[in-house]
């Protein structure tokens, strides 16, 4: 395939050593950068999936796994956008298993964040029967990260919120230590308070969440 070594040109090409210091920095030095700003990288990329098109469509899922075994976080970030593009209603349900390799691998809030939203959400809005088994296993593994996407899956639901399961979520987690657990119940509730501010005002009343969830959920009501 000639997509992913173009990709690669394309970036070093295009590299600043400058903003790779700077990103890798607000990052806490978990990840090299090639310090391509999100709209120059979005700009490359864009032209090389045009001059691909085929290649990527028809290959988006072992592209999208050989772009997350570079190091440099650019590619991450397009395998995301890449799948989350190619696969958007056209999930198989096997891609669970591709959807939880790109979650905990390299994991971090800023890859997480976007996996459990759109390719997470968009996988259960497809196939909900898989709800009670992926949520299970991802709710109950080890992995903080596996925990965090479960309560935000739902983030772009609005009104098709399953909020007993949101709910559920947040209070099996509430006594989490880790800050981007109660972070996460924290954005998911103030998320579902835009649709209905009382009920999610009414559960965190009873709820004894941790303050910093507490606050966050309430913020905007």
């Amino acid at each position: 395939m000639d997509f992913i070594p173009a990709l690669s040109r394309a970036f070093a090409e295009n590299a600043s050593a400058t903003n790779a210091g700077a990103m890798a920095k607000y990052m806490k030095g978990l990840f090299p950068f090639y310090g391509l700003k999100t709209d120059v990288r979005r700009a490359l990329t864009k032209d090389l999936l045009v001059q691909y098109k085929d290649e990527v469509s028809g290959n988006a899922r072992q592209i999208a796994l050989e772009l997350y075994r570079k190091p440099q976080r650019e590619y991450h970030y397009t395998a995301i956008e890449i799948v989350t593009k190619q696969l958007k209603n056209k999930f198989v349900t096997e891609d669970i298993a591709l959807i939880e390799t790109l979650l905990v691998t390299h994991a971090w809030w800023d890859s997480v964040d976007t996996i459990a939203k759109y390719l997470l959400g968009g996988y259960l809005q497809q196939f909900p029967e898989q709800i009670p088994t992926v949520i299970k296993r991802f709710s109950d593994s080890d992995n903080m990260w596996l925990n965090r996407s479960v309560i935000l899956f739902q983030l772009g639901y609005k009104k098709a919120t399953n909020v007993d399961l949101l709910f559920v979520e947040c209070k099996k987690h509430s006594h989490s230590k880790e800050f981007f657990i109660q972070k996460a119940i924290g954005w998911a509730l103030r998320e579902h308070a835009k649709t209905d501010p009382d009920v999610v005002r009414n559960f965190v009343a009873t709820a004894n969440l941790k303050p910093l969830s507490t606050r966050e959920a309430l913020k905007n009501i």
